[in-house]
């Protein structure tokens, strides 16, 4: 029986699986079974799989599902004592499994262990680094202000720990990843180790893309981890939807000229203006202005000439660092 099982949830995934597969089968740590869901792929996603000759890989075939269902397909079919999951999109470090196997055997009291995570264009090309926090034991408050685990190809749960939260909300297309990592933070402590074993690659086709759903689902999950979390703690609420807004704001003006939803994203300036006017004394907020009427009233090719020649203006990840995480 192996100890880790990691599940691969693909959906015509035949551009990047190969290179997510080869990722897992380098670790270190070799004593792991590989689930890959595959849910109805109509393209060559399984004859990219079945290039790899290696035992520990199990393949199975369903309908087509969200991610959510598939990953609880993909637990209900391991038999590891510890789980992990990978979008197929993604790639690991080499010694990602091996590093959270030796957390979580050296802190009994912990029942997930994360990582730092990187982002990566579709190449594979670094862009930035996520949050990198060294927060452990109880993460909740942490946790609820914002959400630091940084991607769903990160955490490792103790089978046992997953089972008694019920797996992955299946009612959410989105933020399934947040809302398991809250519930589990509820009722476990966490161990953190610090390096960057997680490459979440950022590409125009990806769900995190479609910011309506985003922010729908998010704003239900958030509703949610505050009606099951202590009363002590109910006062970070503004602050969670507050930094949930400059995200979405991020997200939304990171689209390129032509395919930005002008009136969403202006909604979103003054979401996150209402939820923390403290904005307004930071030149982040105007250059949001700017960028958006740029991408608004420039034809997109022009735009995109005026972004390129003024690249601070066109990065809109600083709103990312205007996220309140140290809050009393």
């Amino acid at each position: 029986m192996p100890v880790i099982s990691v599940v691969i949830p693909v959906y015509n995934g035949e551009k990047t699986i190969g290179e997510t597969v080869q990722s897992i089968l380098n670790q270190t740590f070799t004593d792991f079974e590989l689930l890959i869901i595959n849910s109805d792929s109509t393209d060559r996603t399984l004859d990219v799989i079945g290039k790899f000759n290696d035992s520990r890989i199990k393949i199975f075939t369903y309908p087509k599902a969200i991610v959510a269902v598939n990953r609880n397909r993909g637990f209900q079919n391991s038999s590891g004592a510890f789980i992990t999951f990978m979008d197929a999109d993604d790639l690991w470090t080499t010694d990602k499994l091996e590093a959270q196997y030796k957390a979580l055997g050296t802190s009994s009291n912990a029942a997930v262990v994360y990582s730092w995570t990187n982002c990566v264009d579709e190449q594979g090309n670094f862009l930035r680094q996520c949050s990198y926090v060294h927060w452990a034991g109880n993460v909740l408050p942490k946790l609820l202000v914002d959400d630091f685990i940084g991607s769903g190809s990160n955490i490792m749960v103790r089978r046992d720990a997953f089972e008694a939260v019920g797996g992955f909300d299946e009612t959410l297309s989105n933020a399934e990843d947040t809302d398991l990592a809250l519930r589990l933070s509820i009722r476990y402590e966490f161990a953190v180790v610090p390096a960057a074993h997680v490459l979440y690659r950022i590409s125009s086709g990806s769900k995190s893309s479609n910011i309506l759903k985003m922010e729908e689902a998010n704003l239900r999950v958030i509703d949610r981890a505050f009606k099951e979390a202590p009363e002590s703690l109910h006062y970070l609420k503004p602050y969670a939807i507050g930094n949930l807004y400059k995200y979405l704001l991020y997200k939304a003006l990171d689209a390129p000229p032509g395919q930005q939803k002008t009136l969403v994203t202006a909604r979103f300036i003054t979401q996150g203006i209402v939820t923390d006017p403290s904005l307004l004394k930071t030149p982040v907020i105007y250059k949001a202005m700017l960028k958006l009427m740029i991408m608004t009233l420039l034809p997109p090719q022009q735009a995109n000439t005026f972004l390129l020649k003024f690249p601070r203006l066109a990065n809109t990840s600083t709103f990312l660092g205007y996220e309140k995480l140290n809050v009393p």
